[in-house]
């Protein structure tokens, strides 16, 4: 049954999955994958993560809604790159999982399994974050030189592609196109490469004629049947920094659609960024979840789940 995304904060939440008779593989900070064989049953809960940290508090939906969305991006996508999807349909999945259906239903994906290229496909199309500081550092992004004068939310000439290292723990580490050659090979690296340059300015593209800058986005990749897929979510507030077009200002922190907003109350209660990490108020909750059903809205053109 499609969930209605209204103003309010929703009841149920998901913080974590247990499904008796499956093999959990990994929890990740948001997703708790399952291994059923040659497929696997991702699960997006209401987990967020901040500053490599989950937080104790839930956002109700907040799984649905990046299920959703990476549904979308996939379905608008299409074959170019193929995906990793097999089945969002609980009832279609088999194994047994339709007896799970309350706990699966929207927010839960039956995919293949690639092996995953143990590097960050990151595309910035702005300079926000840790870009950002580097740029004020060096006046480069990863090896890419940037003309003098840019400021913090400057729009990028072409997009450019900056890969990261995937870490287990901690953060992800800015790598150079040269370094990502070196960890996955030439030939892999340039593929991925175009790949994900691509699928940014095509969606950045849809997104803007949503009223939605897409600012940066990171990409994972996998070898399935010898083809790379896109594996993984795909362009969610989590992976993603979604700004609104019309209040876009460069030179200041920029209004999102994102998970910004937690970062930033974090922040400022002086969060020393070290776990345990701080329970949310109600308030910041209720934000936190206008923000990511918002982005949603304005992406998909849907109402609901």
């Amino acid at each position: 049954m499609p969930v209605e995304l209204g103003g309010t904060v929703m009841g149920a939440t998901v913080f974590e999955t247990n499904l008796p008779g499956f093999k959990l593989l990994a929890r990740g900070k948001v997703r708790d994958v399952y291994d059923l064989g040659e497929k696997l049953l991702i699960v997006s809960s209401d987990r967020l993560s901040a500053f490599d940290c989950v937080l104790p508090t839930p956002i109700p939906d907040k799984g649905r809604i990046l299920n959703g969305l990476s549904r979308f991006w996939f379905r608008f996508l299409g074959d170019l790159p193929r995906n990793h999807l097999i089945t969002a349909d609980v009832e279609q999945m088999g194994h047994g999982l339709e007896k799970h259906h309350e706990t699966l239903a929207g927010r839960s994906m039956l995919v293949v399994k690639a092996e995953v290229f143990p590097v960050e496909c990151v595309v910035r199309g702005y300079l926000m974050g840790s870009g950002w500081k580097e740029y004020q550092q060096k006046g480069s992004v990863c090896g890419h030189a940037l003309p003098r004068g840019l400021k913090q939310g400057s729009r990028l000439d072409q997009p450019i592609f900056t890969p990261a290292t995937k870490a287990k723990t901690g953060h992800d580490e800015n790598i150079t196109f040269e370094t990502a050659c070196e960890i996955i090979g030439q030939n892999y690296a340039e593929q991925l490469r175009e790949m994900s340059l691509s699928i940014y300015k095509r969606s950045a593209e849809h997104a803007l004629k949503r009223n939605v800058i897409i600012a940066d986005t990171k990409f994972e990749f996998g070898l399935f049947n010898g083809a790379i897929i896109l594996v993984d979510e795909v362009l969610t507030p989590d992976s993603s920094r979604f700004w609104p077009r019309q209040q876009w200002t460069p030179g200041q922190t920029q209004l999102s659609f994102d998970k910004q907003f937690v970062r930033d109350y974090l922040e400022g209660i002086g969060w020393n960024k070290q776990p345990p990490a701080p329970p949310l108020p109600e308030t910041v909750v209720h934000k936190t979840r206008e923000k990511y059903v918002e982005a949603y809205k304005q992406i998909t053109g849907q109402e609901n789940l």
